[in-house]
């Protein structure tokens, strides 16, 4: 089993407990709660593995249209680590060609909410509070928290969140 913990490299508020997670809003620029090179390590992980089954392709959830401003969830990132998976492989070097798919990263946040809907997934089951607690209550002033509950309403959905006592 791999074992990751981004908490060792700290820079964050979703990483480092000194740094507070904002509650006011999505402000311009990059936020506190950018972990860095997140994306990137975990799309390094998946072409480890990707590249150990044989498979040709690798599908990446980030999003750049409801999104708080992280760099890596944009589509000239998602094409730069494609390419640099081709260049950086034995597999793409002996012909077999890699891809980088991110489905979801041109839709709004009530089209992906509306899709899962569609697709039968339950969102009672998900979390996306960046400070949920131990029990998984969702703390509902977060960035994530707020865009999360905009996207069930423009979606036309309830959303099942379950939020900690007082929120």
């Amino acid at each position: 089993m791999l074992k990751l913990d981004l908490g060792q490299l700290g820079g964050s508020a979703l990483t480092d407990n000194s740094i507070a997670v904002p509650t006011t809003g999505v402000q311009p620029g990059i936020p506190v709660t950018y972990v860095p090179a997140r994306n990137t390590i975990m799309l390094s992980l998946a072409l480890a593995w990707a590249e150990v089954l044989g498979a040709q392709d690798i599908f990446v959830g980030v999003n750049a249209v409801d999104y708080s401003g992280y760099p890596d969830c944009r589509p000239e990132f998602i094409r730069a680590f494609a390419a640099l998976a081709n260049l950086a492989t034995k597999a793409a070097v002996e012909g077999s060609a890699l891809r980088v798919h991110a489905p979801l990263i041109d839709m709004s946040k009530a089209q992906i909410i509306a899709l899962g809907g569609r697709l039968g997934v339950d969102y009672g089951l998900t979390v996306s509070c960046y400070q949920a607690d131990a029990q998984g209550f969702a703390c509902g002033v977060c960035d994530s928290c707020r865009l999360r509950s905009e996207g069930f309403a423009a979606a036309g959905l309830a959303d099942p969140t379950v939020y900690a006592a007082g929120n």
